[in-house]
C-alpha cells in the first residue's frame, strides 16, 4: 500500500501545480486510508506534505512576481500561531471527530471549486486592513492545524479582498501563507504524534515531483474545467471519508445529493432548455405574479 501511497501522492502533487492550494485537500485522505495511518499521524504528516509542497510551488510564483511579501508575512504571522494552536489542540480531540471535520472542509472546498473564482481586477492602493487579516490569518490557521488541510480554498479569496490582489498574485501568495501555516502546524503536531519520516519523505517527493508536472500542463489544460472536474472529485471523496468515520447513511446521502447536483449541472451545460439556468443565471427570466390590483 506504500507504493500505492506514493503513486497517488504524485496525482496529488499534479493537481496542487495545476490549481494552487486545492489538490493538498486529498493528502489526509490518501494518508489515512491508502498508507494505513491512524488519524491523527496522517494529519501531522499531511501537513508536512502539503508546507514543503506549497513552498515548492511559491518558489515559481515569485520568481515571477506573483507573491507580495508584506501581506504574506502579515497574514501568514497570524496563521502560523493559528496552525500551532490547531496543532496543539488536536491531541485532545478524537482522531475521528477530526476527519469529520476535515470531511467537512473537503465539502466547503468542492462547492468554492465548483463555484469557480471571481478576480480582481485592480489593486487595492489603500492601507491593509491588518486587523481583519489578522484575525482571519489566525482563524484559517486553526482549521489548517486541526485538520491538516493548506487551506487554500479559503486564503485565495481572502486574500484576494482583503489584500486586494489580482487573482494570479492572490494564489502564488497563498501558496508561501500555506506553506508558512504548515510547517507550524506540523510543529504543533511533533509534541503529540509519532512520524513514520520514511513514508512522509517518500510522500513528500512525489508531491513535489507531480507539483512540478503540474506546473508544466498549466498550458495545456483548461483551468476551470479541471477545477469544476477536481471538485466533484473531492466531494464524492467527503461522502466516503462520511461513510468511513460518521455514519453510512451520512456519505450515501452527500453522494446522492453530489450525484444529482453533478447531472443537474451536466444538464445545465450541456442542454439550453434548463430551468435551473433561468433560476441561477437569469433570475429576471422567472415570471412573477403581478397583484389583482395592478392588472
Amino acid at each position: 500500500m506504500t507504493a500505492l501511497a506514493v503513486a497517488l501522492a504524485v496525482f496529488v502533487g499534479i493537481s496542487l501545480g495545476l490549481l494552487g492550494g486545492g489538490g493538498s485537500i486529498l493528502t489526509v485522505p490518501l494518508l489515512a486510508y491508502v498508507a494505513g495511518l491512524e488519524p491523527k499521524p496522517a494529519i501531522a504528516t499531511s501537513l508536512l506534505v502539503v508546507g514543503v509542497t506549497s513552498a515548492v510551488g511559491a518558489i515559481t510564483h515569485a520568481r515571477a512576481g506573483r507573491v507580495r511579501w508584506r501581506v504574506a508575512g502579515v497574514f501568514g504571522a497570524a496563521a502560523m500561531a493559528g496552525a500551532y494552536t490547531g496543532g496543539r489542540l488536536a491531541k485532545f480531540v478524537p482522531g475521528s471527530v477530526l476527519l469529520i471535520g476535515f470531511a467537512v472542509i473537503m465539502i466547503a472546498a468542492a462547492v468554492a471549486m465548483l463555484r469557480g473564482r471571481k478576480d480582481v481586477s485592480d489593486e487595492s492602493s489603500g492601507p491593509l486592513p491588518i486587523a481583519k487579516i489578522l484575525v482571519q490569518g489566525a482563524a484559517v490557521g486553526l482549521i489548517s492545524g486541526l485538520v491538516g488541510a493548506g487551506g487554500g480554498f479559503l486564503l485565495v479569496p481572502a486574500l484576494a479582498l482583503l489584500g486586494g490582489l489580482p487573482m494570479p498574485v492572490a494564489v502564488g501568495t497563498s501558496l508561501v501563507v500555506i506553506s508558512m501555516q504548515s510547517f507550524a502546524g506540523f510543529a504543533g503536531h511533533l509534541a503529540g504524534e509519532s512520524i513514520d519520516w520514511k513514508l512522509a519523505g517518500m510522500v513528500t517527493a512525489a508531491a513535489v515531483v507531480g507539483s512540478v508536472i503540474g506546473g508544466l500542463l498549466t498550458s495545456y489544460v483548461q483551468p476551470a474545467t479541471l477545477r469544476k472536474a477536481f471538485g466533484w472529485f473531492v466531494l464524492a471523496m467527503a461522502a466516503v471519508v462520511l461513510a468511513q468515520e460518521a455514519n453510512i447513511w451520512i456519505g450515501i446521502a452527500v453522494a446522492i445529493v453530489a450525484a444529482i447536483a453533478g447531472t443537474m449541472a451536466f444538464m445545465c451545460a450541456h442542454y439550453a432548455r434548463c430551468p435551473l439556468r433561468k433560476v441561477l443565471i437569469d433570475p429576471g427570466a422567472i415570471p412573477r405574479r403581478v397583484p389583482l390590483g395592478n392588472r
